[in-house]
Order: structure tokens, then C-alpha cells, then sequence
């Protein structure tokens, strides 16, 4: 009799421990050091690096066109032994941010065949030209500028969106990898178990003390578990290949995940039932305001206000002014006063008005259109992420109340187990009734794995949705 409980106590090891087993020599990759490795490496945060570096390259280009510009023109004319002219003009201009452009010059001209109008020897001129219609609050080089720079934080955007998508990606990835990873070390677990009850069941079958028809029982339990075991290793390792589509090194070169490598546990131990969860409110609150998406729109609408603006100047009429101090020598203030300045001078107007403006019509008309339209887009878009945000927030609170049933249920079927193993001691169960329970149990803690994993993807999905992946 006491050889019989002796061995009905080590056929009933401790079943609740599946999930313990051990890592062994393996190396460890937590969740958090695996976004680190992606944030860090990965050719598309790369690419959207590279993206804002050619925005800012942009900026640059669009401030060309406020540098200043010097030049000079100098050219003469000798034929046939006489000197007909030359004439030398070096001469500055500094365009201003509100359309105005100042200009300052020196000129030395000579010759027997002069221009009528060009005035001989040395002579200098400061000047300023003034938009007092078309293109005085906008034109093409501050529109440029405008735009440039809105696209930079439009960049800036697009690559937290991107950056959102893909972390989003790698997180679900890495889940999937540690949820096969589990159930792979439970079934692992129940191989070991039921190796050592297989093997005592034949020591108890040769003594007399179990029935033959235990011995094929327990050996069918174990080659059930083999299977699954198998099973789940293949799953693991593919779920590992697909987590190394994540992974690179700093030369940019792939990465492919060593076989020893796991992810951590932790995650296991964790209260998810009890975790706090934001409110709804304060989610799409949030989402409203920092989402890189919808900051995509926003820029893009500035944009267009830009645009807008820029094609109203073609609704106006050209009237620029031109005004020219001048002076002999090369210095235009020397005796300056009122009557040098009333008698030196250089001045014009440029006027012009399109009898219908179709052109001009037309190209604002456009633009305002291209407001609405990108308008309905933002309203459209934002609509679907609230949705998409709401979808995430009840799939959250759904499997995180469906694990605290679950952990509950597993808690009930260990009982049950334990309650079956005082039957068998007693000899009023069964090796096929125990069988039957620790399949509930393992069953139940593979179960209560997966609603774990998927709790955990759902929460970085309303994270994902709510743009918050950074």
C-alpha cells in the first residue's frame, strides 16, 4: 500500500507548474529592447530620417531666393581703330521678406558712341522697387519658403505615422513569437511529466501494481504531447524568422534571430485583469490633437492657405513702383538735400490689368476646391480613427475581463485535477479520468496564454490607432 501511494504521488506531479520550464543557456529579448533594436535600425526609421533631412535641404533652397545678389555687367566695343563704348555696371540687390527689393550700383561709362540715355563717367544709384498690388502680402518666394517649411513639419509627421505603422507591426510580431514561445515550454513541460509518469507506470505495471492497459494510456497521453510539442516548436521558430524581418544592425545589414534566443516571461506574471485602462474620452481627446495622421492633414490644409493666397495675387492688378536715387561719383548721399534729390532721380511705375481675369479665376477656384476636398478628407480620416480607436478600446476591456475568467476557470480545473488525484490515491478513478483533467488544465493555461498575447496586441493596437507609437 505504501509502495502504491509512493508511486501515485510521483505520477501526480504538480501539474500547475506547466509554463515553468526553464530558459536554460538561452538569451533573453525583452519586448522592450527588441522596439529599441527597431526604432533604432531599421531601414525605414532610417528612410524617414532621410526624408526630413531632404525637408530641411528644401528650406534651404526656398531661402535662395531672399539672398542677396551681386553682379556686374561689363562689356565695350572697339571697331575698326575707334572706341565706341564701354560700359561697367557692378551692381547689388537684397530682395526683402514683404516683396520690397533694394538695389544699390556703380557705374563707369565711356566712349565716343554712348547710349543717349546712358550717362558717361562714373555715376551711382541706390533704388528700391515696390509692389503696391500684385504680390505685395504674397508671391512666388515667400509662397516657396511658406510651403517649405510647412512640409518639414509635414515630414516630421509622416514619419511618426510610419513609425506608428511599423512599431504596431513589430509589436504584434513579437507577441505572436512570445505567445508560441509559451506554449511551446507548456508542452514541453507535459512531455517531461509525462516521460517520468510513462516510465514509472512501467515499473508499477512489472511489479503487479497497474494494469497493462495503464501503460498503453499513459504512452498514448505521451506521444499526444510529443506531437504538440513538435508542433509548437515549428510555430516558435517560424514566428522567429518572421520577428527577424525586424532586425538589423547598425551596417544596415539584416539580421537573422539565433535559435537560442526567447523572449521573456514577465509578461506572464503581470495582473492584467486589475491593469488600468485610460478612458475612452481621453483617448480620442488626445488622438484629436497629437495624431500624426491627422497632423498630416493639417499641414497639408496650411499648404493650400498658402496656395490660396498665392493664386488670389493673380486676381490683382500689376502695380509696381520703382525709385532711384542718383549721383555722379561714387557716392549717390554725397550733397544730398532737397534739391539734389528733387533734381537726381530715377523713377517709374509698372501697371497692368487683365480685362477679364480668367487666368486668375480660374487658378484661386482651384485652389479653394482643393481646400474643401482635403477638408472632407480630414473628415473622413479622423472619423475612421475614432472608430478604429472605439474597435481597439472594447476589444481591451473584452479580453482583459475574459482573462480574469479565464484565470478563474484555470484555477478551478487545477482544483479539479487535485480533487482527481485524491480519487486515484483511492483507487475510485482512473489513469484515463487524470489524463482527461490535466488536458483541461493545459488546455486552460494555453488558452488563458493566447488571451494574454492577444490582450497585450490589442493594447499597443489602441495605441497604434490612437497615433501613439513613437
Amino acid at each position: 500500500m505504501a509502495e502504491r501511494f509512493w508511486l501515485a504521488i510521483i505520477l501526480l506531479a504538480p501539474l500547475w507548474s506547466y509554463g515553468q520550464f526553464p530558459n536554460g543557456d538561452s538569451s533573453v529579448l525583452t519586448s522592450v529592447d527588441f522596439i529599441n533594436i527597431v526604432r533604432t535600425f531599421h531601414p525605414i526609421v532610417k528612410q524617414t530620417n532621410i526624408d526630413i533631412e531632404k525637408a530641411k535641404a528644401g528650406i534651404l533652397m526656398a531661402r535662395g531666393g531672399f539672398d542677396p545678389l551681386a553682379y556686374v555687367n561689363s562689356y565695350q566695343k572697339t571697331f575698326d581703330g575707334k572706341f565706341y563704348y564701354r560700359y561697367t555696371n557692378p551692381e547689388l540687390k537684397i530682395p526683402t521678406w514683404y516683396g520690397i527689393e533694394v538695389k544699390a550700383g556703380v557705374e563707369n561709362n565711356s566712349g565716343e558712341f554712348l547710349n543717349e540715355e546712358t550717362t558717361s563717367g562714373k555715376t551711382s544709384y541706390v533704388g528700391v522697387a515696390i509692389p503696391l498690388a500684385k504680390n505685395l502680402l504674397m508671391d512666388s518666394r515667400r509662397a516657396t519658403l511658406k510651403q517649405s517649411k510647412i512640409f518639414r513639419q509635414q515630414t516630421e509627421s509622416e514619419q511618426q505615422n510610419t513609425i506608428n505603422d511599423l512599431l504596431n507591426d513589430a509589436y504584434g510580431t513579437y507577441w505572436n513569437w512570445a505567445r508560441e514561445y509559451q506554449v511551446y515550454k507548456i508542452l514541453s513541460n507535459a512531455v517531461l511529466i509525462n516521460e517520468q509518469r510513462f516510465a514509472l507506470i512501467k515499473i508499477g505495471f512489472r511489479q503487479g501494481d497497474r494494469a497493462a492497459i495503464d501503460t498503453i494510456e499513459a504512452l498514448a497521453q505521451l506521444q499526444n504531447f510529443l506531437f504538440l510539442q513538435n508542433e509548437a516548436l515549428v510555430r516558435f521558430k517560424n514566428a522567429g524568422v518572421d520577428l527577424s524581418a525586424f532586425l538589423w544592425l547598425q551596417n544596415n545589414s539584416f539580421y537573422q534571430l539565433d535559435a537560442n534566443v526567447v523572449p521573456d516571461d514577465e509578461w506572464l506574471q503581470q495582473n492584467v485583469a486589475n491593469t488600468d485602462i485610460a478612458s475612452l474620452n481621453d483617448i480620442l481627446f488626445n488622438a484629436r490633437r497629437t495624431h500624426p495622421k491627422l497632423q498630416l492633414f493639417s499641414y497639408k490644409l496650411a499648404g493650400l492657405e498658402v496656395e490660396r493666397r498665392l493664386k488670389f495675387q493673380s486676381l490683382l492688378p500689376t502695380l509696381n513702383v520703382n525709385a532711384n536715387l542718383l549721383n555722379r561719383g561714387y557716392d549717390v548721399f554725397k550733397g544730398a538735400n532737397p534739391a539734389f534729390y528733387q533734381n537726381n532721380n530715377k523713377f517709374g511705375i509698372d501697371f497692368g490689368l487683365p480685362l477679364r481675369f480668367s487666368e486668375g479665376r480660374g487658378a484661386y477656384k482651384i485652389a479653394k476646391l482643393k481646400i474643401q476636398e482635403t477638408s472632407l478628407d480630414l473628415s473622413l480620416v479622423q472619423q475612421e480613427i475614432e472608430n478604429k480607436i472605439r474597435f481597439y478600446y472594447n476589444e481591451v476591456l473584452g479580453l482583459q475581463k475574459q482573462i480574469g475568467i479565464y484565470e478563474q476557470a484555470f484555477r478551478n480545473y487545477q482544483s479539479l485535477l487535485r480533487g482527481e488525484e485524491i480519487r486515484f490515491r483511492e483507487g475510485e478513478s482512473t489513469l484515463f479520468l487524470l489524463n482527461t483533467r490535466e488536458n483541461k488544465v493545459l488546455e486552460a493555461l494555453q488558452k488563458l496564454t493566447e488571451l494574454r498575447a492577444k490582450f497585450y496586441k490589442a493594447e499597443v493596437a489602441l495605441q497604434w490607432a490612437a497615433g501613439q507609437l513613437r
